[in-house]
């Protein structure tokens, strides 16, 4: 909150830290401050390039919540859309879902996940399709097969 206001400096300047989750929670907290945080997105952005994939997506959904994503973050969002973890491809196809047009050239990569072993991501995936409209067109049969799911 704007509790938190004042330190948006010390905690930008964890962005930098040895201790990966550090860095991550550095870049949930900046994502989460709005405007007081907007001069601290060029540091939040240089963290795409985190040897970390955890602190990659971090930056990119801070930078998303900002309004500031474009083909390098959703192309971080991407890689996460085949991770192992169910929760974390709902969270990429939510992702992918807020992150406007520069998401439609992967929308197909979506559109894979309406295969999703889990029902939780392949509602996640309609969603996002939904939310795209005509540039999702061409997924339609894929969506159409689960109406029956």
């Amino acid at each position: 909150g704007e509790a938190a206001e004042p330190h948006l400096g010390a905690i930008a300047e964890r962005l930098a830290d040895d201790v990966w989750y550090i860095r991550k929670m550095a870049c949930d907290i900046l994502g989460k401050h709005g405007e007081a945080a907007e001069q601290y997105l060029d540091a939040v952005a240089a963290c795409l390039k985190d040897n970390k994939s955890s602190v990659q997506f971090a930056a990119c959904l801070a930078l998303q919540k900002h309004g500031k994503a474009g083909e390098a973050e959703v192309t971080v969002v991407v890689q996460y859309l085949k991770h192992e973890s169910w929760l974390t491809r709902q969270a990429a196809c939510q992702a992918m879902g807020d992150l406007g047009q520069a998401a439609e050239p992967h929308l197909g990569a979506v559109a894979e996940r309406l295969a999703d072993d889990e029902w939780r991501v392949r509602l996640a995936a309609c969603e996002v399709l939904g939310k795209h409209g005509e540039a999702a067109v061409p997924h339609l049969g894929a969506l159409a097969q689960c109406l029956s799911d």
